[in-house]
């Protein structure tokens, strides 16, 4: 029988979980779609059948990796544009929190995992997340104004696209926003 290295079953069993998430997500940062149920268990120091205690299948696996991630993100954006002094400030927030994800490689994972993962899952999780990472921003937005913040937020969302292909392409956060914080033009607004 295995060692418990937690107070309770269920803390073990998450534990156990979490690590097994947090391997299969390094594994895609690494080699994108290649990578094994084997190499996700060796990593997370586990037995290739302990796994399938917790993932009936790589398909099964991969849909909890993008349940864990995407979701990450839009958490990542809330908390900064909440911790924000102003609404200009907010905005900058979102702007520079994204770039700093696809930076730090969040975005060539959500891509591996969108390649991998089944269309229906990505679609409704991508989705989701799109939403939840643009109803801070809408609601600054509002806050400043700005009429119809639901589509104004889409705009803003589309220039900080943009800005991420441009740090993805090796330029630098900093860089990139100077010229996305000049396109907004928010040193206008309050």
């Amino acid at each position: 029988m295995p060692r418990i290295n937690a107070a309770t079953l269920a803390e073990h069993r998450a534990a156990q979980q979490r690590a097994l998430l947090d391997a299969a997500r390094e594994l895609v940062a690494e080699h994108g779609a290649n990578f094994t149920l084997a190499q996700v268990a060796a990593r997370a120091g586990l037995a290739r059948p302990s796994l399938y205690q917790y993932f009936k299948s790589r398909e099964e696996l991969v849909e909890a990796v993008v349940a864990d991630v995407f979701p990450r993100w839009s958490a990542r954006i809330a908390q900064v544009v909440a911790a924000a002094a102003s609404p200009r400030d907010a905005v900058l927030a979102y702007a520079r929190a994204n770039l700093e994800l696809v930076s730090g490689g969040e975005h060539e994972i959500a891509a591996a995992l969108s390649a991998i993962a089944p269309q229906p899952v990505v679609a409704l999780r991508s989705a989701a997340m799109h939403r939840e990472m643009l109803e801070p921003l809408a609601r600054t937005l509002d806050q400043m104004g700005i009429s119809d913040p639901d589509r104004a937020a889409e705009l803003v969302n589309a220039v900080v696209l943009a800005a991420s292909k441009q740090v993805d392409a090796g330029e630098s956060v900093g860089a990139v926003m100077t010229r996305v914080e000049a396109v907004l033009a928010l040193s206008a607004r309050g």
